[in-house]
């Protein structure tokens, strides 16, 4: 599929299909996030995968009720980073970002994980509200980690419109 198209036809999915989604398929798309530029090539994202119904259902107990319901049935994704590692130089932030430049990191293996997903024929939700105490308890995450998003994963069941863009005169000045 062409790029343009690709990043065109990927869509936040809010209902799936009652279809299990592969581990092969999730490591190739796994595969192409670690592809992803980060800090000095510190690679700091991790990912904890809920393939099984009862793995999920552990997952999804920790998100409000709408994100567990535009969840059902999807493989679950959690995505966290190492702290304290992008953006730092030993122990020390090197500007006023600091460990932000661990999720800036994580954000980009996440688009090109949903990227990747979309090319395969699935489809994603990431979804940022949740009980990350929760989370972090239910996926085994140790406390190095700052937990990030959780992702749904799977065959989707509706096909939503495209949501619309601002203008660029609205986002972009020239300098």
């Amino acid at each position: 599929m062409e790029f343009v198209a690709l990043m065109k036809e990927r869509r936040s999915v809010r209902a799936y299909k009652n279809a299990p989604v592969d581990r092969a398929l999730v490591e190739e798309i796994l595969r192409a996030a670690q592809l992803a530029p980060s800090w000095k090539n510190a690679q700091t994202g991790r990912y904890y995968v809920a393939l099984t119904p009862e793995a999920q259902e552990k997952i999804r107990a920790c998100l409000p009720s709408y994100n567990q319901k535009s969840s059902a049935q999807a493989a679950l994704i959690v995505t966290a980073y190492e702290k304290g590692v992008s953006g730092f130089s030993g122990t020390e932030p090197v500007n006023e970002l600091g460990d932000q430049w661990g999720a800036y990191d994580l954000g980009l293996q996440n688009m090109l994980l949903c990227l990747r997903a979309r090319e395969l024929g699935l489809d994603t939700l990431i979804m940022g509200i949740r009980d990350g105490d929760a989370i972090r308890a239910a996926a085994g995450i140790p406390d190095s980690q700052a937990v990030f998003s959780v992702i749904a994963l799977g065959y989707r069941d509706q096909d939503p419109n495209p949501r619309p863009r601002k203008p660029l005169e609205e986002i972009v000045q020239y300098v």
